[in-house]
């Protein structure tokens, strides 16, 4: 027997779900998510995947969605790696680059057409310095990033997310790393990630027309990135954002709040 959808729900024609803290924290399914996102397809709901995690590319993501019995395509998952290879390619091809991110967000930048200086000699005066999520970080790769942002260099970052949600509770995430070289350097990084709206506005050129609901678990990120998009969306609290309901008086808002997403979609609560 198929679940009921939620009142919520069934005024939306598609959906666009972040994956860490939404669908998985770590290496688990959050309980419920697998269920919620049959639901919503079993409805005839249109669904996406958007995530400002660039530690994997996104062959993997969709590898773990089937691993956790969730079929996807590559086109149904938008990544920040891919919009992050899309902007320096259109601005930035031939230049030199210094990374702190993994091996994935390396191989985009490869593949925009610029030339890492890690490891060289000038690792510390490369013309844009991109920086991801990453748990292979060190005071050598920040000082060379500071130096190169202090000598001229643009500074992109993925996400300025502060943490990444884990069992184990909250780890550094890119805007921890970010935040130490903006600091060095005196010099604010542009984030291509969410709260930036590219990533939904790409999803949305896969998924049609239609009205959407973007469903996440950080306040200063899902949703303010559907915000700029022009979205609606819902947080949920199975990730590490739930925090963040305490934020400015003046972030944008969501429609509505749920433990997890199978309580959203389900109307359970």
């Amino acid at each position: 027997m198929s679940a009921t959808l939620s009142p919520l729900l069934r005024d939306y024609d598609q959906v666009i779900l972040d994956l860490d803290g939404c669908v998985w924290v770590g290496d688990e399914a959050v309980p419920g998510s697998v269920e919620a996102i049959a639901t919503l397809r079993q409805a005839g709901k249109r669904v996406a995947f958007a995530t400002n995690n660039s530690w994997h590319p996104g062959e993997d993501h969709v590898a773990r969605l089937w691993g956790l019995g969730v079929q996807a395509s590559l086109g149904d998952v938008v990544t920040v790696g891919g919009a992050v290879q899309h902007l320096l390619a259109e601005t930035r091809s031939g230049q030199a680059a210094f990374l702190i991110g993994s091996p994935a967000l390396l191989r985009h930048v490869e593949e925009a057409g610029l030339k890492v200086v890690n490891g060289t000699d000038r690792a510390s005066e490369a013309d844009v310095v991109v920086i991801g999520g990453t748990d292979q970080v060190d005071y050598a790769a920040l000082r060379n990033a500071t130096l190169s942002v202090h000598r001229g260099a643009d500074l992109l970052a993925t996400a300025r997310d502060p943490t990444l949600p884990t069992p184990d509770g909250p780890w550094p995430g890119t805007g921890a790393v970010l935040a130490a070289v903006e600091t060095a350097s005196g010099k604010r990084g542009t984030i291509v990630g969410k709260p930036e709206p590219q990533l939904f506005e790409t999803a949305l050129d896969r998924l049609g027309e239609g009205r959407t609901l973007v469903v996440g678990d950080r306040l200063d990120s899902d949703i303010e990135a559907a915000h700029a998009a022009g979205l609606d969306a819902a947080l949920v609290l199975s990730g590490d954002g739930s925090g963040s309901l305490a934020t400015r008086d003046d972030a944008a808002q969501p429609v509505a709040v749920a433990e997890d997403l199978g309580a959203l979609v389900h109307g359970e609560g």
